[in-house]
C-alpha cells in the first residue's frame, strides 16, 4: 500500500468516526463551557487533537468516549489559556444593566440555569448521564473515577438540583 492510500484510509476512518459523534462532542462542549461559540472552538481543537492521535484509537467501539475525553481536556486547556474579560458593573450603560436583570421566562431555561449553578463535579456526570446517555460505568471511566463516586455525585447532583428548583419556585 502506498502512502497516498494510507492517508486516504486514515482520512476516511476519521471522517466516519467524526460523522457519528460530532453532535455529541458539540453538545458536551456546550454544556461544559456554557457558551456556543466557545464550544465550537473547543470542538475544533478537539478534532485537531483527535486527528493527530487517531492511531492511538485501537478500538472504534471506544471512539465516542475517546472523543469526549479529548473534548473535556480541550475545554480545560481553553480556559487555562484564556483570561476572560471582566467588566465593572458600575460602568454599564442603562441598557446593559437591564440585561443583567432579565431572566428566562420558560421552565426549561430555569432548569438549564439550575443545572449550570451546580458545581462542575456534580454537573458533569449529570449531563453525561441525562443528556448524553452514558452509563455510570462509562462516566466513571471517562472522568477517571470509581463507579461508587459517580453514583454519589449523581445522587448529590439530583438533590442539589431539586433544592435549587424548589428555591426558585418559592421565590
Amino acid at each position: 500500500m502506498n502512502n497516498s492510500n494510507a492517508v486516504g484510509d486514515r482520512r476516511r476512518r476519521f471522517d466516519r468516526i467524526v460523522a457519528v459523534f460530532h453532535q455529541d462532542m458539540y453538545r458536551y462542549a456546550a454544556w461544559l463551557c456554557r457558551d456556543k461559540a466557545i464550544a465550537e472552538d473547543v470542538v475544533q481543537e478537539a478534532l485537531l487533537r483527535a486527528w493527530k492521535s487517531l492511531d492511538a484509537l485501537r478500538d472504534e467501539a471506544a471512539a465516542r468516549q475517546w472523543l469526549l475525553t479529548i473534548v473535556r481536556r480541550e475545554n480545560a486547556r481553553y480556559f487555562e489559556r484564556r483570561r476572560l474579560e471582566t467588566v465593572d458593573i458600575d460602568d454599564l450603560t442603562a441598557s446593559q444593566a437591564a440585561l443583567l436583570a432579565t431572566a428566562p421566562g420558560d421552565e426549561l431555561g430555569d432548569l438549564r440555569d439550575a443545572i449550570y449553578e451546580l458545581d462542575s463535579d456534580y454537573r458533569e456526570p449529570l449531563v453525561l448521564q441525562v443528556l448524553m446517555g452514558y452509563s455510570t460505568n462509562e462516566i466513571a471511566e471517562l472522568m477517571g473515577l470509581k463507579q461508587g463516586a459517580v453514583l454519589t455525585r449523581l445522587h448529590r447532583a439530583r438533590l442539589k438540583l431539586k433544592a435549587n428548583v424548589a428555591d426558585e419556585m418559592c421565590s
